[in-house]
């Protein structure tokens, strides 16, 4: 039998990223038809953390997945619990009070962010070049918030809270992904989210989504936008390397945008497209020029 061709393999690996971008792209839009559904947020990411687990779990287990234990088990335990939840909180309460595109754009921040906090917590130099990607996506995003005709105030702090949670979520999670793997680290941070919002459900009042659009929404929020997400992810990684693999998820808020427009009617403005696209830039030179050491 003949070994897989590489340019057929790159090809796989690209129609990976290109689901996984499409599936985290979509997930604004399925959050919005949730919540006009009457799904309360505690509820919808108990659902979503809770199916997707379930899921990832049987995947894992089912691949030889090897479960972190000991301290790394623990730290991994409070990423999820603190960092993931609260990332997932600000973007997912962002929604109400911000369009769907500027969520997007303004959590694809991170890469620019982390930037910052790596060169702030651990001394990295920046360099010229860098420094200039994290001012065009910092001008960037400037120019989408000028621009936008949809969001409030709190909509637009609590995407930028999201951006900045995730950036130190990153951070964290840097050394120990080595050790523990992407899967297993992905499983365990899900299961520690779901525990978190089903302590949040029960004590602020689970709602059993009462539609079948609603059940449709949550469903597509946590198989589609979560779990074939992030192994679409993982097989792209797998194939094209984590340069390639970042570079092509740029498509994300793009889909995002495209999908806010089609189904929810949010127009975009000239100049939420220039800061887009300035973001977008700078997302794209930092995802393929390596981080100082």
């Amino acid at each position: 039998m003949l070994p897989p061709h590489p340019m057929a393999e790159r090809w796989r690996g690209l129609l990976w990223i290109l689901l996984s971008a499409v599936g985290f792209g979509a997930m604004a839009i399925f959050a919005k038809i949730a919540y006009r559904e009457g799904v309360s947020l505690a509820s919808m990411l108990f659902l979503r953390f809770a199916i997707a687990a379930v899921l990832l779990a049987a995947w894992g287990t089912a691949h030889g997945m090897r479960w972190p234990r000991g301290r790394d088990l623990r730290w991994v335990v409070a990423m999820g619990a603190l960092g993931y939840v609260g990332q997932s909180f600000c973007y997912f309460a962002a929604l109400k009070y911000a369009s769907a595109g500027m969520v997007a754009l303004l959590l694809y921040l991170y890469p620019a962010l982390v930037t910052l906090l790596s060169a702030a917590l651990y001394r990295r130099p920046v360099g010229r070049a860098r420094g200039g990607a994290v001012g065009a996506a910092l001008a960037g995003t400037a120019l989408t918030v000028g621009g936008d005709l949809y969001s409030q105030p709190l909509g637009i702090m609590l995407g930028i809270g999201a951006a900045l949670i995730y950036s130190g979520y990153i951070l964290a999670g840097e050394r120990i992904m080595a050790r523990v793997g992407a899967l297993a680290m992905s499983t365990v941070v899900m299961c520690a989210a779901a525990a978190v919002y089903g302590g949040a459900a029960a004590l602020t009042g689970f709602t059993v989504p009462p539609t079948p659009a609603a059940w449709l929404a949550v469903l597509a929020i946590a198989v589609f936008s979560t779990l074939l997400a992030i192994l679409g992810f993982f097989k792209g990684l797998e194939k094209l390397g984590a340069a390639d693999a970042s570079t092509l998820s740029t498509f994300e808020p793009l889909v995002t945008l495209g999908l806010a427009l089609l189904v929810l009617g949010e127009a975009v403005t000239a100049l939420q497209l220039v800061g887009g696209v300035l973001i977008l830039a700078a997302v794209i030179y930092l995802a393929r020029t390596p981080t100082p050491r």
